[in-house]
């Protein structure tokens, strides 16, 4: 099963207060995956070059459609900001009537660390 490694951001310091976020996003049909993936590792270069995250992953199992993300940021402004700025819309736009199901959850930290 393919991971992209937890990558973190210069913001991300392990003893602050985090709100993480993860999500299970899967496709309806195969044909779909390559350029999910790659909208996936373009959202990740998003994440990371947007500075207000702390960190973000993904995991696939693509021949099973289904593909994981958890990603962490300071707090819920910046998730919020990033989930509806101009490349979070694009793709989620391109690929909303694609999806079979997705399922996402927030929660905030104590200490950072999911």
């Amino acid at each position: 099963m393919p991971t992209i490694a937890w990558k973190t951001s210069p913001k991300g310091r392990p003893s602050d207060p985090m709100v993480v976020m993860a999500g299970r996003l899967v496709l309806k049909r195969w044909r779909d995956v390559p350029g999910f993936f790659r909208a996936a590792f373009q959202l990740r270069r998003a994440v990371m070059d947007s500075g207000t995250a702390a960190g973000i992953s993904l995991r696939a199992e693509p021949l099973a459609r289904r593909f994981w993300v958890l990603s962490a940021w300071s707090n819920e402004l910046e998730l919020r900001a990033f989930v509806e700025g101009e490349a979070h819309r694009t793709v989620m736009a391109r690929y909303r009537d694609r999806m079979s199901e997705t399922h996402f959850t927030t929660t905030l930290t104590a200490t950072g660390q999911a």
